[in-house]
């Protein structure tokens, strides 16, 4: 994983290997920041959004994003045999809008462009963060009532 720094709109930041003493403080961030979208869908679940995480965590393929020395945030890169899964990509609300995520989906994306390998991801309808991966070349791949299914080819956009 990345360990060395970088300034992204005046935060400093590091991404960093999960270990099983992070999913807890991941499994709040997830509950915080899916809330809206996940209300307005009509499908939050106390309990649901924090066991969902808890179940899919693996801890070679997350990283846990560090900004100014705090927890800041998570994402994780899993491997497929046609490419990559871009998932649990949070950061605490406090940063949003600062730069942050589009350094560490940067940073990524730089990763998975020198192997030449697609990028797959799902995002809820409505999310703002949409709009984030398709300003770095990602396009809808399909979608249903609740979920946009989204791939990004080696290099494209951003």
């Amino acid at each position: 994983m990345d360990t060395s720094t970088t300034v992204a709109g005046r935060v400093a930041w590091t991404l960093r290997p999960a270990e099983l003493a992070d999913v807890e403080p991941i499994v709040e961030l997830r509950a915080v920041v899916m809330r809206p979208d996940l209300e307005r869908l009509g499908r939050f679940d106390e309990h649901r959004v924090r066991q969902r995480f808890r179940d899919a965590f693996v801890a070679a393929h997350t990283s846990v994003v560090v900004a100014d020395g705090r927890f800041a945030g998570c994402v994780a890169l899993r491997p497929e045999a046609d490419g990559h899964w871009l998932e649990h990509f949070f950061i605490t609300p406090e940063l949003h809008g600062r730069g942050l995520g589009t350094a560490v989906l940067r940073t990524l994306l730089t990763r998975t462009d020198a192997t030449a390998e697609p990028v797959r991801l799902n995002v809820l309808q409505g999310s703002a963060a949409r709009w984030l991966y398709e300003r770095h070349g990602f396009v809808v791949e399909a979608e249903d009532l609740v979920d946009v299914f989204m791939v990004r080819a080696p290099g494209a956009g951003g």
